[in-house]
């Protein structure tokens, strides 16, 4: 649950200040909010945190992702090429934003697919959006090379891998943007919540303005009196939301610290069952550390596996407990959009999940917590093998 298990006392004194002012809209109201801006305090400390130039924030991740798309100016009919193992939430930004989503096949990184990528690029590509899944990042070198030799940006979802990073870089900050997530059971949490991070200046000022109906936020004009050449929506992020994410930003760290930690602990311990293959890890340093997944050798183990685990009251995190709303073999609702719109067109990712098994990793896990995890997956396997 990474933030969430955090919330306490230092995040209620911040949302009470933020009411006893009694401004919560991001804008305005100068004097009667003191010249307090939350918002723009936890967007300052973002950027230095992602070493970034310029951070956005948004209402929610979903929101990141649509606001990114139309500061890269994507038309109706542009294809934006993401993967076919990732939230919903990817596949919906694109579609509200009139764009045809083509999806690659993941590799045992349970990211996408460099060489699908390669070979899913056409002259109607206009974005291309790697995810960095459960925390680990994608193989961020081969995807760029790729879209430098296309001349395509990349668009880098990073809401389900905040702090985590690739080769020395945050993920989100490697791309010509990246969009996370802040809802509550993220890594950092504001309940809801979203940033854009770019190092683009003309980006962030299209992505600012879209974000606020298309304001242009002319600090020198009233706000009723400024000037819009762009049409946009209210994806704004609230000043409770702002307090919030300060408080929790100073903690991130600690939370992926203790997040590895438990992985580790874990991991060393079931490495020698026969028939685990642990997932891939194109940067092992930079994994956010907050799911632990594997392979079995096939679906019908990965079955028996979870039934076992599902017994010892061992929890499941996505794979496979919520793959309806994570692989679009399950879209049924919205495989009409996706080309080549039948649900077994990504072979190689339904064959990589059906036998998967992750693991979620919790900041305050107890030693008690942590043994009945690995006794749990030792007795599943003893069971199934």
């Amino acid at each position: 649950m990474g933030g969430a298990e955090l919330i306490g006392k230092e995040e209620q004194e911040a949302v009470a200040e933020v009411i006893g002012r009694g401004v919560l809209f991001r804008y305005g109201f100068n004097e009667k909010r003191k010249n307090i801006f939350r918002v723009l305090e936890f967007e300052a400390a973002f950027n230095k945190y992602m070493g970034c130039t310029h951070s956005l924030g948004v209402s929610s991740g979903s929101a990141a992702l649509r606001v990114a798309l139309a500061a890269l100016g994507l038309k109706r009919g542009d294809e934006v090429i993401t993967q076919s193992f990732t939230f919903v939430a990817t596949i919906e930004a694109i579609l509200e934003a009139g764009g045809i989503p083509i999806l690659t096949e993941v590799d045992k990184s349970l990211n996408m697919d460099p060489r699908d990528l390669e070979a899913k690029i056409t002259e109607k590509t206009r974005v291309i959006i790697p995810v960095h899944m459960l925390g680990v990042p994608a193989r961020m070198d081969e995807i760029m090379a790729i879209a430098r030799k296309k001349n395509v940006p990349v668009l880098e979802d990073s809401c389900q891998a905040c702090g985590s990073s690739y080769r020395g870089k945050k993920t989100g900050t490697i791309g010509s943007l990246g969009t996370y997530s802040f809802d509550y059971v993220k890594t950092l949490t504001t309940g809801e919540g979203g940033m854009v991070a770019t190092n683009d200046k003309k980006l962030y000022e299209l992505a600012s303005y879209y974000h606020d109906h298309g304001h242009e936020h002319n600090p020198e004009l009233p706000r009723g009196e400024d000037a819009h050449s762009i049409t946009g929506f209210n994806y704004r992020m609230n000043e409770i939301q702002g307090a919030m994410g300060k408080v929790q930003l100073e903690r991130l760290d600690f939370v992926l610290a203790e997040q590895r930690k438990h992985k580790a602990q874990i991991k060393k311990a079931i490495a020698e069952i026969p028939g685990i293959e642990f997932r891939d890890q194109p940067d092992p340093a930079g994994d956010g550390g907050d799911t632990l997944a594997f392979f079995l050798p096939e679906a019908k183990t990965a079955r028996e596996f979870n039934a076992v685990l599902a017994k010892e009251k061992v929890d499941t995190k996505i794979l496979p407990s919520a793959m309806n709303w994570h692989f679009v073999g399950k879209w049924n609702h919205i495989i009409q959009f996706c080309p080549p719109y039948r649900t077994n067109a990504w072979p190689q990712s339904e064959a990589l999940l059906k036998r998967s098994i992750a693991l979620p990793i919790s900041v305050r896990m107890s030693e008690e917590q942590i043994s009945r995890v690995i006794e749990g997956v030792h007795k599943a396997a003893k069971e199934v093998f």
